[in-house]
């Protein structure tokens, strides 16, 4: 165990370095240089581990293991690289080095295997650069299209089309990266939790049972640009006026539901933005997330009933851009039972609880069986520079994740 956490600790620390904002956070947005260099150092740890190496036209990063019949549905494992804006160390990132680790005590084992072990580093998982999400994972799926790369922009008005150009791929030959139908026969994601829980009970494993479904939009409210001094109240066609009457009501409607259900407005910008001019236009992101996808939908439409209500008053008009609609996904029982026997036995404290957060696993959980580990965040920190998980929980997460992987090789 002490070797593994020295291997994962060491691994982890030097991926640390490939930031845009050094000191001040994880900035590994999708197609960056600092992207290319963290897949440039998987790359090289994959091939030391006798991995085979293949990277698709969607930016992902996968190491084989191969087993004896490698046309079965393989087992596959991992997470995805990319970060927020000034975010942690751990969030995703270690789950690719857990499973690589997890590949290692594979081939260290001495024993064949009937399936190929895949390690994966999905590309952007977070949907930061441009507000969508899972584009790697979805990728993996043959959910992206030349248009889906057309259509989405971000903040600079780059698509993720022109982005792949930047990086070396070729987004009209972003359909190769689907694999065939029934070629991955279960998928494995460790990931720090991102909450308080496992760390406020001094529980060092989480089994994670379910995870929310999500919508993500952009609502765009048209007002008038007028002079802040000039122009009477009554007269006025002031966008921030509209958006923020109905911003402030969107917490409390998720509130209400007292299940679990979250609603986030993470972004604004009002344009033209002077101190001293009466706002043009006002753009702001809306993320809700629930187990319970009712609720979800339930909130969507009183946010356009209510944009709707107050821009009539005024005269003016919104717009809703969907960026992402996914659906909740409950994980896999035996897998989940095959991993709370292997807790048992090592002694391991463990807790069963659901995910707030999206993972590679939402999307990938809707098509093949799925399941995901937790480990601790330190004070339940995450998308933050002080983010932290202590190296050995990743150790015991990649000798759980061994021992489920054995049993699922084998079948």
């Amino acid at each position: 165990m002490e070797q593994i956490t020295q291997r994962i600790t060491q691994n982890l620390e030097h991926l640390k370095q490939f930031t845009a904002t050094p000191g001040n956070g994880c900035t590994r947005l999708p197609f960056s240089q600092e992207a290319r260099s963290a897949v440039n150092y998987l790359r090289d740890l994959m091939i030391y581990a006798g991995l085979q190496v293949k990277e698709d036209e969607a930016g992902n990063i996968f190491g084989i293991l191969a087993g004896e019949q490698p046309e079965l549905p393989c087992v596959m494992s991992g997470s995805h690289y990319d970060s927020v804006l000034h975010g942690g160390n751990y969030d995703g990132i270690a789950g690719v080095i857990t499973a690589l680790e997890t590949a290692r005590l594979l081939k260290a084992s001495g024993k064949k295997f009937k399936r190929n072990f895949v390690v994966v580093g999905f590309n952007d998982e977070e949907g930061m650069r441009f507000g969508t999400g899972y584009f790697g994972s979805g990728a993996m799926l043959g959910l992206r299209t030349p248009d889906y790369c057309r259509q989405y922009k971000d903040k600079d008005g780059i698509s993720y089309y022109e982005a792949m150009q930047g990086y070396g791929l070729d987004p009209e030959k972003i359909e190769n990266a689907k694999w065939a139908e029934g070629a991955i026969g279960h998928f494995i994601e460790t990931h720090i939790e991102q909450g308080p829980v496992l760390d406020t009970q001094g529980i060092e494993i989480g089994l994670v049972t379910g995870i929310v479904g999500l919508h993500r939009h952009m609502f765009t409210v048209h007002g008038r640009a007028d002079h802040a001094g000039t122009t009477p109240m009554d007269m006025r066609l002031d966008a921030v006026d509209v958006a923020t009457k109905v911003i402030a009501q969107i917490a409390d409607w998720a509130r209400e539901k007292n299940d679990g259900t979250v609603a986030t407005v993470g972004y604004m910008n009002v344009l033209p933005g002077g101190i001293n001019i009466v706002a043009e236009k006002v753009v702001f992101s809306v993320d809700i997330r629930s187990l319970n996808m009712a609720n979800v939908e339930e909130i969507t439409a009183k946010i356009e009933q209510a944009l709707a209500e107050e821009t009539a008053k005024i005269g003016s008009t919104f717009e809703k851009e969907t960026k992402l609609i996914i659906q909740p996904v409950a994980l896999s029982e035996k897998m989940l039972d095959i991993l709370e026997n292997s807790a048992q036995k090592h002694q391991f404290s463990y807790k069963r609880l659901p995910s707030g957060a999206g993972h590679d696993s939402l999307e990938i959980g809707q098509k093949i069986p799925t399941v995901m580990i937790f480990v601790p965040s330190k004070d339940g920190r995450s998308h933050t520079p002080v983010e932290f998980t202590e190296y050995h929980y990743f150790a015991k997460a990649a000798v759980l994740q061994q021992e489920l992987a054995e049993q699922l090789l084998d079948e």
